[in-house]
């Protein structure tokens, strides 16, 4: 049964210089034979003497977090390989892990956007591509069409036909309506009621057309990859015109500008993969930078969190002892093994307070 029971414990008093009050708790923390009582049960944590340096550490563990979750988007883990051990001051980490946060932030920022242009000039390219295939079959057709009414009115040679190909030809261009055109995507889970609700509010006075993209589409808004179809929607009027503006907003379609022409469009294309090109090799050095960034902190991560841990606990400490009455002091109360006080073992505790007043370079010891 002696395995079970506890060593003969004693209540003990200390009363510790400010000053030196830090190094000491440390110093018994890494003993481990000393268990405090709160001498201030009476104040919320945020009365406290230490809530300020609690709170810097609280958020120093905040950005902890932020750099392992990236690390873990990045596919990379804290490093443990044996790095040569660099005592860090509370305040020079702090100072480190802000300038690591706010060059992170950065850098995901600029891949977000870099990201969202590419997403977006990858559905222009195949909004070119789609709806030029669109007008070039068009135009073939009514090509076509045309030499075909050619052919037949040459064939009959009658004498009304030369009256009726002049009457047709013959029309007055101020009565011509001119058709306007919107194109862009619309995610294909969605592309049916698109096309209803386009119907029913124009009522049937367009022209829609969709394409199937047969590869998901990374969302310039969403970020996330969807099969999307490629749509041209003719009109004529504004006020039609705005109706389909307002239901493309309402499914998120997003619009992209067309060209008819044919060689402005093979321009266009060649200038929007030129673009990409440029755009995948910034996001690619983009990328690099980030996992270099992120091995940077990595090697130091482990040491880092260990030293803000330590620290929040060392303040928690602090705050439960109280003030003497010249307020120069800290008095504490806690319990300690008999045998650590003992002078036939050496005292491990004065031994561990002599230690962090020669440490300290203070003229004035702790009363134990």
């Amino acid at each position: 049964m002696d395995l079970l029971r506890s060593e003969p414990m004693q209540l003990v008093q200390l009363i510790i210089p400010i000053e030196t009050a830090h190094r000491r708790i440390t110093y018994l923390g890494d003993l481990g034979l000393f268990q405090f009582k709160d001498l201030n049960a009476e104040k919320s944590p945020f009365q406290r003497t230490y809530a300020t340096q609690i709170k810097r550490c609280g958020e120093m563990a905040r950005k902890l977090c932020f750099f392992k979750e990236q690390m873990t988007k990045a596919g990379l883990s804290p490093s443990t390989r044996s790095v040569a051990r660099v005592d860090f001051n509370l305040d020079d980490l702090e100072v480190k892990f802000a300038e690591f946060e706010a060059e992170l932030l950065e850098i995901k920022a600029n891949s977000e956007k870099l990201q969202c242009a590419y997403s977006e000039l990858v559905e222009y390219k195949l909004v070119l591509q789609k709806a030029g295939e669109f007008f070039y079959s068009a135009q073939n057709k009514a090509a076509a069409w045309q030499r075909e009414v050619e052919a037949h009115h040459i064939c009959e040679g009658s004498i009304d036909s030369p009256l009726l190909l002049e009457q047709e030809i013959s029309i007055d261009p101020s009565k011509q309506v001119k058709l306007g055109s919107i194109s862009g995507l619309v995610p294909r889970e969605k592309s049916m009621a698109f096309e209803r609700i386009i119907f029913r509010v124009t009522r049937g006075k367009v022209f829609l057309k969709q394409a199937l993209v047969e590869d998901c589409v990374v969302d310039p808004v969403l970020g996330e990859k969807i099969q999307k179809n490629v749509f041209v929607i003719f009109f004529s009027g504004e006020r039609v015109k705005n109706k389909i503006l307002k239901i493309c907003d309402a499914f998120g379609a997003n619009r992209y500008p067309f060209i008819d022409d044919l060689g402005k469009q093979y321009q266009m294309i060649t200038e929007v993969s030129g673009r990409l090109l440029e755009l995948k090799t910034n996001t690619d050095a983009g990328l690099l930078h980030q996992i270099n960034l992120l091995q940077t902190i990595g090697y130091e991560f482990q040491q880092g969190s260990h030293l803000v841990k330590r620290e929040k606990s060392i303040y928690h400490t602090l705050n439960m002892l109280s003030f003497d009455v010249t307020k120069k002091c800290l008095v504490a109360e806690g319990w300690c093994p008999v045998f650590a006080t003992d002078q036939e073992f050496f005292s491990c505790i004065q031994h561990a307070l002599k230690q962090a007043t020669f440490d300290s370079n203070s003229p004035i010891g702790a009363i134990f």
